[in-house]
C-alpha cells in the first residue's frame, strides 16, 4: 500500500468527519453551480417544507412531508452525480451510459410521485 494510502486509512474521528463535512459542502456547492434542476428544487422545497411543518397536524407527519422533500434533493444530487461520471467516461453515445443516464433521471421521477403520494395521503386522510 502506497504511503499517502496508508496515512488516509489511518485518519478517523474528527479529522475524517471534517474532511467529510468539507466534502459534502463542495458537491452541495457544484450542484448550486452546475444544475439546473438542483437550484429550481432549492427555490421551491425551504417553502414547501415551512408548509409541511404548519399542516402536518403532529411530529410524524411534519417528518413524513419533510423527509418526502428531502428524498427529491438527495435523488437529484446522486442523479447528478451519475450523469457527471457518464459525462467524464467519454462523449460518444453508448447504450449503458444512456440507461445510467436514464434510471437517474426515473429515480428523481419516482422521488417527486412520492411526495406527491405522501402529500396527498397525509393532507387528506
Amino acid at each position: 500500500m502506497p504511503r499517502d494510502e496508508q496515512s488516509r486509512s489511518r485518519r478517523h474521528g474528527v479529522p475524517r468527519m471534517a474532511r467529510a463535512l468539507r466534502n459534502s459542502w463542495r458537491g452541495l456547492q457544484a450542484a448550486w453551480r452546475q444544475e439546473p434542476a438542483f437550484r429550481e428544487e432549492i427555490v421551491v422545497i425551504p417553502p414547501l417544507g415551512l408548509l409541511a411543518l404548519v399542516l402536518g397536524a403532529d411530529g410524524t407527519e411534519r417528518a413524513i412531508l419533510v423527509g418526502s422533500l428531502l428524498l427529491i434533493l438527495v435523488a437529484e444530487l446522486l442523479n447528478s452525480g451519475i450523469e457527471a461520471a457518464v459525462d467524464r467516461a467519454g462523449e460518444h453515445w453508448d447504450s449503458l451510459a444512456e440507461r445510467a443516464k436514464d434510471l437517474g433521471s426515473a429515480a428523481v421521477f419516482v422521488a417527486i410521485v412520492n411526495a406527491l403520494a405522501l402529500w396527498l395521503l397525509v393532507l387528506l386522510g
